[in-house]
């Protein structure tokens, strides 16, 4: 019954007259084993046979590790510092609980946005702010005050640390300073580095790059005794253009995101909250709103699905930063005014706290990541953690880490009508007809194969070999 209406919602589409033509179905799963992929982790896998095995029940790119949870407390003890650049809490935070279950003794040096209870009662973990309250009332000179001593706490707690492991998350305000001099400073105090590179090379993703982000960035890269990265395309790009020796990258699956409260609050109660009714079509686009995430082919999409349908509800949530509020402005005008007033189409345009984030993951049917240009999102592995079924473009590691017709689907970038296509197909798959077994399934997926214990085993081996040096 269920794939007889699913052909016929598709073959509806595919009639219409605003698409002509419609790509054929889902990929067979097998497909995904077929395709050859080399990744570091076979490395720490064949090195560590003993803790390590292949998951198999559903189709991955990656190889991934059977991690042991408990602190093994039989080899040497290993102290580190772990430098946040202040902000990405669920990172950080993700990373620091599963590190101190490996036995890793840790100093997380943070802000008051990475601040949490846990940071303060976990036993191995020491929690250390650098920096300065945010004054009442921001000036230029408040703010160019706070930077300062930020940075004079850093130098100063690198002098005593007693780590000699440092492990850089993030940067932290100034990247030139942080890239060059402040890397040469923790060389010349003897510390051992490594870095999660989670954009190679950002600027040039956001079309601002030069040849002093570049030189900076080489700079950043050459000093580092270990790089983590979250997929063999940035792997390949830290090589190819920054020099980077192969045995000094490793690759870790992109781990989900499990800071953020899941309650008790079912669907039905959280489209209610958000003024949507339980049988409307919930679209979600979710993150800060910047120009390379593509919105306005969204926008356009989903025009085309509002002729077809009238119980699509697309929803856009996230905080914009100053710096992009003229995209913000092209987007508010490219929202078409009934659509607008018939709350068709929702624009919150705001900083989601932490304790708002499940009301939108649980009202939304589908999260949709139409993306430009990118590596690798977190927004899609949150999305992955509450269960959502994501489509995104054939755009970096999106295709790698979206199972189509399992996990969700894949569209070309920069095609609204591709896209369009790629929505329909999915409220007319199993995906969104048996809903609730569809997240149970890829909440199953994302901790078996996106787990925390899996990127702590191979950071804590990183970080032995290092040691061991």
């Amino acid at each position: 019954m269920i794939s007889r209406r699913r052909e016929a919602c598709i073959g509806a589409f595919r009639h219409s007259s605003f698409f002509p033509s419609v790509r054929k179905g889902p990929k067979l799963l097998m497909t995904h084993l077929q395709e050859p992929r080399i990744w570091a982790l076979k490395v720490a896998i064949n090195q560590h046979s003993d803790r390590g095995r292949f998951l198999v029940s559903l189709p991955t790119h990656a190889e991934d590790i059977s991690a042991n949870t408990t602190p093994d407390t039989s080899q040497a003890e290993l102290e580190v510092s772990l430098l946040t650049g202040g902000f990405d809490r669920p990172y950080a935070y993700g990373l620091a609980m599963a590190l101190i279950a490996k036995g890793v003794s840790l100093d997380v040096i943070g802000s008051d946005y990475v601040d949490s209870p846990e940071m303060h009662t976990t036993p191995g973990l020491q929690f250390v702010n650098l920096w300065p309250p945010q004054p009442t009332n921001r000036t230029v000179l408040g703010t160019f005050s706070r930077v300062l001593l930020h940075y004079v706490r850093l130098i100063r707690y690198t002098a005593i640390a007693k780590p000699e492991i440092f492990h850089i998350l993030w940067n932290s305000k100034i990247e030139i300073f942080d890239r060059t001099l402040l890397m040469l400073y923790y060389k010349a105090m003897g510390k051992e580095l490594l870095l999660t590179a989670h954009n190679v090379n950002q600027a040039k993703r956001d079309g601002n790059d030069s040849f002093l982000n570049r030189l900076s960035l080489r700079i950043q890269y050459l000093l580092t005794d270990h790089i983590f990265v979250h997929t063999q395309k940035m792997k390949d790009e830290l090589i190819a253009e920054f020099g980077v020796r192969k045995s000094l990258v490793t690759v870790i699956r992109h781990p989900i995101n499990d800071a953020f409260p899941d309650t008790n609050l079912i669907p039905a109660e959280a489209k209610r909250q958000l003024g949507l009714q339980n049988d409307e079509k919930a679209i979600l686009c979710f993150g800060r709103i910047k120009p390379y995430k593509g919105i306005e082919h969204l926008l356009e999409a989903f025009q085309i699905l509002a002729k077809q349908n009238t119980s699509y509800r697309l929803i856009i949530a996230g905080e914009v930063e100053k710096k992009y509020e003229g995209y913000l402005d092209q987007i508010r005008r490219s929202i078409p005014a009934e659509l607008a007033s018939n709350r068709q189409i929702l624009l919150h345009s705001k900083f989601i706290p932490d304790e708002e984030m499940e009301l939108y993951l649980k009202a939304a049917d589908v999260m949709v990541l139409p993306y430009n240009d990118i590596f690798q999102s977190g927004v899609l592995f949150l999305g992955y953690s509450f269960g959502l079924p994501v489509i995104a473009t054939d755009v970096g590691s999106f295709k790698e880490e979206i199972v189509e017709g399992s996990t969700g689907f894949i569209c070309r970038p920069r095609d609204s009508a591709d896209l369009a296509r790629a929505i329909t197909e999915y409220f007319c798959s199993d995906l969104y007809l048996n809903s609730e077994k569809t997240r149970t399934e890829i909440k199953a997926y994302a901790n078996r194969h996106h787990s925390w214990a899996a990127v702590a085993e191979l950071t804590r081996n990183a970080y032995a070999e290092l040691k061991k040096d």
